[in-house]
């Protein structure tokens, strides 16, 4: 069961990740979003393209930051990974989905949700980073499971705005709280992962981290 969820989100983040890619790389800035939309993307075309770009290396590389083979067999690349997917990944990500945050379509309500999204996206990947600098792996692991379910925020959010489409729901209505829903949810679930899952840190592990820099 643990390997089925962990391949549907690979697979997930992947396909999100390669159809922001195709969305945004090969198609006219905004040609799948509504006329609203598209016109405020063009008109902040740096920071969206930024955001997307950003959140795609994240996705596309965060799944495979849990695979306990690929830490074990390439220690270096597990560590250069991480350090793409915290930098260039959340971290200009969650810069630039702040910027946008501001701009975001639906009113304060989904200004907040997203502005409060990238904050949570920074602030967990900044703790994840100071984790294991100071050599606790179990609370880096902690704060990046913690980390990965808000950039899956991504995949959630294309999953929910065709349903609440074909529910009827207006865009205008549903929009606002989808920009809560795409990420507490996956915070949630992730902080009962984190309290079930993962066990306090141990001497052999800390010492791990701090010998392998």
């Amino acid at each position: 069961m643990k390997r089925f969820a962990f391949g549907c989100m690979v697979v997930l983040a992947l396909v999100v990740s390669a159809y922001a890619l195709v969305a945004y790389g090969a198609l006219p800035l905004g040609q799948l979003v509504g006329p609203e939309m598209r016109a405020n993307f063009q008109v902040h075309r740096f920071g969206i393209y930024t955001h997307v770009f950003a959140a795609s290396i994240a996705l596309a590389l965060g799944p495979f930051q849990f695979s306990e083979r690929l830490r074990r067999r390439f220690p270096r690349l597990h560590r250069t990974s991480g350090r793409i997917y915290l930098g260039a990944g959340v971290g200009l990500g969650g810069l630039a989905g702040l910027y946008m945050s501001t701009f975001a379509y639906g009113g304060l309500v989904s200004k907040s949700g997203f502005a409060a999204l990238a904050l949570a996206w920074l602030y967990s990947g900044w703790r994840a980073y100071r984790a294991i600098r100071a050599g606790n792996v179990a609370e880096h692991r902690r704060w990046m499971t913690r980390n990965f379910a808000l950039t899956l925020a991504a995949v959630t959010l294309r999953i929910l705005l065709p349903v609440s489409a074909i529910s009827g729901i207006p865009f205008a209505l549903a929009y606002p709280v989808i920009a809560w829903l795409s990420w507490v949810p996956n915070l949630l679930v992730a902080e009962w992962a984190v309290v079930r899952k993962i066990p306090a840190v141990r001497p052999d592990l800390r010492h791990e981290a701090v010998a392998s820099g």
